[in-house]
């Protein structure tokens, strides 16, 4: 599955001549491209898919998305590890 998930900016940078930030998703931390929002700060929250920043999020909304994915289990399932979740397959076979 592959989920827009709200995060939070946490650092802006240029790389490459593409604006980029780093994005809090409840813990888990991943480079996002803003190519798409470019006058998002840090501290602001917006919805992520597929490593770009779609749209920008109030803290709340994006607070109680994130507990709920959580209380869920879909951000481990989003972001987990991928070498554990392929040995898991190989253990089922």
């Amino acid at each position: 599955m592959c989920l827009a998930v709200p995060g939070r900016v946490m650092e802006i940078a240029e790389r490459d001549g593409t604006r980029m930030a780093v994005v809090d998703f409840g813990g888990v931390v991943k480079d996002v491209c803003l190519e798409y929002l470019p006058d998002l700060a840090v501290g602001e929250y917006a919805i992520v898919h597929v490593g770009f920043a779609l749209q920008r999020l109030d803290e709340e909304s994006a607070r109680r998305t994130l507990d709920l994915f959580a209380e869920l289990g879909l951000l481990q399932e989003e972001f987990g590890d991928p070498w554990e979740a392929a040995a898991g397959v190989e253990e089922q076979k």
